[in-house]
């Protein structure tokens, strides 16, 4: 457990000179836990040092950990894949935002439920940025048509984009991605599109912040740095037939 609060130290640290460095204020900047594979002891290391922002892969991981979480105070997010079979149970357990909308037919789905339950959600539009066939998200060409067709669902509310970078050991091939979701948000703020806020940029993980944050990400998704390696391969996380 010192582990974890040390090694949410040194993210601290990382934010705070990456920040500095493009002349961020680093209060500007969320630190999202993702807590895949990580035990409901673990996590609440974490959120009694005051990290109260986590999110799931998974809706069965999340339902799993709901009940021995409930009574630390904390915000979750979703950042998986979701099935459109899944709303229903996923919508169970307090979610505050879904980083994973990618298609029109799942924000239908996730409209409809969200009407008969008379509640709104906070949703980002992920972006496939490195252009693999391997990741879900919109296409770039597509991101602005689709964010306006979910502007048109009065229960979801649009804050934002999300996407995953290139797994790269060159920085110039990470930043082209995230320089790319920059500039569809800019694109999308100057349509002016109503119901839409594109106040979020989640974007930048363990290996990548310092990059995010240069290129103006505003929640870093960091897992492995805090809590250490998975037992698992990040592309199980984000294979649909996984569930």
């Amino acid at each position: 457990m010192n582990e974890i609060l040390h090694n949410l130290s040194l993210i601290k640290e990382r934010i705070s000179k990456a920040c500095n460095e493009s002349n961020r204020n680093p209060s500007d900047v969320k630190l999202l836990l993702a807590t895949k594979t990580v035990s409901s002891e673990r996590i609440k290391t974490a959120l009694n040092a005051g990290y109260t922002l986590i999110a799931e892969n998974k809706v069965q991981e999340l339902k799993e950990k709901f009940a021995a979480l409930e009574a630390v105070p904390h915000t979750n997010h979703f950042i998986g894949h979701l099935q459109t079979n899944k709303i229903k149970d996923l919508l169970k357990y307090n979610i505050a935002c879904i980083h994973s909308l990618d298609r029109f037919d799942l924000a239908e789905k996730l409209h409809q439920r969200l009407q008969f339950e008379n509640k709104t959600l906070d949703v980002l539009i992920q972006v496939n940025t490195s252009f693999e066939e391997s990741k879900f998200g919109v296409s770039p060409d597509h991101a602005l048509a689709i964010v306006k067709q979910i502007a048109q669902l009065g229960t979801l509310k649009v804050r934002g984009l999300m996407t995953i970078g290139l797994l790269s050991a060159e920085a110039h091939n990470v930043r082209r991605c995230f320089r790319l979701l920059k500039d569809i948000q800019q694109q999308i703020i100057a349509s002016k599109i109503p119901n839409v806020e594109m106040k979020e940029l989640s974007m930048g993980m363990s290996n990548d912040l310092e990059i995010a944050i240069a290129e103006g990400a505003t929640i870093l998704r960091i897992g492995t740095a805090v809590f250490g390696k998975r037992i698992y391969p990040d592309s199980y996380y984000w294979n649909e037939d996984k569930g």
